[in-house]
């Protein structure tokens, strides 16, 4: 199947097997290795990407389910210089990571929920992100990354 999405602006124009899900396609067919695969069951998180600015479960969602849409994914989250995202950088600084793994989902996660909520309190913050699961920082630095996003902006 000919399948036609934008992701992080670029024009992606190729053939699809109908049971491929998106993670599959943005890594190896993309090039959007950032995009990671963990559960496989839509449970942990790590494949959230944003389909026309909503956050999907990428191993979850077929690829031919995104035909026409706009997908962003962590590499789209940098500035085109390299720059990092406030998000990204607020990670760093606040010891938000640790192995990385769910890094990606948590930031395209964070970054759906600081565009709706721009102003959102460390209890919406715990609530918008608890679909998201990490086994290694416990989460306060999550928390205390976004929060700090959330009042820089």
């Amino acid at each position: 199947m000919e399948l036609g999405l934008t992701v992080d602006g670029e024009r992606f124009e190729i053939d699809v097997e109908p049971r491929h899900t998106l993670a599959d396609v943005l890594r190896e067919r993309c090039g959007r290795t950032g995009t990671h695969v963990g559960c496989e069951h839509g449970v942990c998180g790590a494949c959230t990407v944003l389909v026309d600015d909503e956050p999907v479960r990428s191993c979850l969602m077929f690829a031919v389910q995104a035909e026409g849409s706009a997908i962003r994914t962590v590499e789209g989250l940098a500035g085109e210089d390299g720059t990092l995202h406030p998000l990204q950088q607020a990670f760093l600084d606040r010891h938000g990571l640790q192995c990385g793994f769910c890094t990606p989902g948590m930031l395209m996660t964070a970054v759906h929920l600081l565009d709706r909520c721009p102003g959102a309190d460390r209890d919406t913050i715990r609530e918008e992100m608890s679909g998201n699961i990490c086994r290694c920082t416990g989460y306060a630095g999550i928390v205390d990354a976004i929060e700090a996003a959330a009042r820089s902006r």
